[in-house]
């Protein structure tokens, strides 16, 4: 029987977009090692990735939540991570299909409900089950951990290279001291924090702060 799994990767760093991915298939058609992205090791979910996209009885989706959005003051982290999950499942659901996702929200009801709506609002209407924890227990929803966690990993290589003149980026996320020396250096050098980086987070806003003052001094 045919399933939609649905769960994002890069709601909590401070570098780069967040990313949802949906995949639709039949779940016997997995791989039997799928599981949460963060218990496969790097090369085989990108060899899992890559297989489940060329497969022709499999159909992935994504959604893409810039750094943009992400600093938005008129909008939170919670509906971001619906925006970017229907972006995904609407690519490639089609009426009646059973979608599970990975609950972003304390409310697992809450979030499904916001995701079967904006689905719909798009026009295809599904069934939802939420659950927290879903990539761990769902197959299919593993599978799309997966997806969601190797293409957000190619787009922070992308700014690596992008960037490269300021260091490693590391992880992206704000406990990595990679990823902080790179802000570090590129905000002595241009005063402001890159575009790849989410200015509403702390870690930008202490940087910033330090910069400010930092000059104050000078002056």
């Amino acid at each position: 029987m045919i399933r939609v799994g649905a769960d994002e990767a890069g709601k909590g760093p401070v570098l780069g977009p967040m990313v949802a991915a949906a995949v639709r298939a039949d779940p016997t058609l997995l791989p039997d090692d799928i599981d949460d992205s963060k218990q496969v090791a790097p090369a085989r979910r990108e060899e899992i990735a890559t297989a489940l996209r060329a497969h022709d009885d499999v159909d992935v989706g994504v959604g893409v939540i810039s750094t943009d959005r992400i600093d938005d003051p008129e909008t939170d982290m919670n509906s971001l991570t619906v925006a970017a999950q229907v972006e995904a499942v609407a690519a490639i659901a089609c009426d009646g299909d059973t979608v599970v996702v990975d609950a972003g929200d304390v409310s697992e009801e809450r979030f499904g409900r916001r995701v079967r709506d904006g689905v719909a609002e798009i026009g295809v209407d599904i069934d939802v089950v939420s659950e927290h924890g879903a990539d761990e227990t769902h197959g299919i929803v593993g599978a799309a951990s997966i997806v969601a966690k190797v293409e957000r990993d190619s787009r922070v290589e992308a700014i690596a290279e992008e960037y490269d003149a300021y260091g490693d980026v590391g992880s992206g996320y704000p406990s990595d001291p990679k990823t902080r020396r790179f802000l570090k250096a590129y905000v002595a050098d241009h005063g402001d924090v890159p575009d790849c980086a989410r200015r509403s987070w702390s870690t930008c806003a202490d940087l910033l702060a330090a910069r400010e003052q930092s000059s104050l001094g000078e002056f």
